[in-house]
């Protein structure tokens, strides 16, 4: 029988969790055996979990999720140029008693936008929201040659603390200026599932606008709801999540899975 490799994902919440679903195709696929299970711990647990899950000879990496991320970049490990630079780690990977550390998140949306026939070279691109999630797009966002960024957030002080960091990086600011249209929208706020979504008025927009919301959901969320009165080019999460999860096991296995077929499989649950 084949070696059986301990994996999971680590968040509060966690039930409704799509990774164990995720990756129990991708290791079906692959013909790896693995166990997948969500794990719900608190932060003054978190150290505690890392050390007894990582001291199992089976235990191969764990996926980080809300609110761990931030912690998770403090492991004693080896951490990529990019969860460093972001101070984030969606993604342990643990190879000869070493922990690597890396961040799947921004890679797993460009994957999914050009997946969706968008490039994001020389477009002008607006984020909604300042934390986390937004800070790994926006990362990409600028390695992949964005013309201008702007950055709106219901908070001015944390869009203001992102434009410091990344503004020796790319043309970015927090002024909407009509003076051209947003090729593309992202929304990283959690105003995009809960139902709080106000829209935003006078933005520069037009049918041919890309809308993607960072969050998903079995239904639609309101920011898509919204977007879809202007475009019809409006996508939400579920891809970037499958991509990021491979970019995950890709880590861990060395193999990069398919993944057309584990899209459709979130999109029939839609249904």
């Amino acid at each position: 029988m084949s070696k059986k490799y301990k994996l999971g994902v680590v968040g509060n919440p966690i039930e409704h969790s799509l990774s164990p679903f995720i990756h129990s195709r991708f290791s079906r696929n692959e013909n790896i055996n693995i166990e997948y299970l969500p794990y719900k711990i608190n932060d003054s647990e978190f150290d505690n979990f890392i050390n007894e899950f990582f001291s199992d000879k089976s235990s191969k990496g764990l996926n980080v999720t809300l609110p761990h991320k931030k912690k998770a970049a403090n492991i004693d490990g080896k951490i990529s140029e990019e969860a460093s630079y972001i101070n984030a780690v969606n993604t342990i990977v643990k190879s000869k008693n070493e922990l690597f550390l890396f961040s799947t998140d921004g890679l797993g949306f460009i994957n999914d936008i050009d997946n969706k026939n968008f490039n994001i070279r020389d477009k002008n691109i607006l984020l909604i929201g300042a934390g986390a999630a937004i800070e790994s797009i926006l990362y990409m966002v600028i390695k992949n040659k964005a013309k201008h960024v702007t950055i709106i957030n219901r908070t001015s002080d944390k869009a203001d603390r992102l434009i410091r960091k990344f503004s020796n990086m790319a043309s970015i600011n927090s002024e909407i200026n009509t003076d051209y249209k947003f090729d593309l929208v992202i929304n990283g706020s959690s105003a995009g599932l809960t139902g709080d979504f106000e829209p935003i008025e006078n933005l520069p927009l037009d049918d041919k606008t890309f809308f993607y919301d960072l969050n998903y959901s079995l239904v639609e969320t309101p920011f898509c709801k919204w977007a879809r009165q202007i475009s019809n080019n409006v996508f939400d999460g579920i891809g970037m999540l499958v991509f990021q999860a491979a970019h995950s096991f890709e880590k861990w296995f060395n193999v990069f899975p398919e993944t057309s077929g584990v899209i459709k499989d979130l999109e029939k649950m839609r249904e």
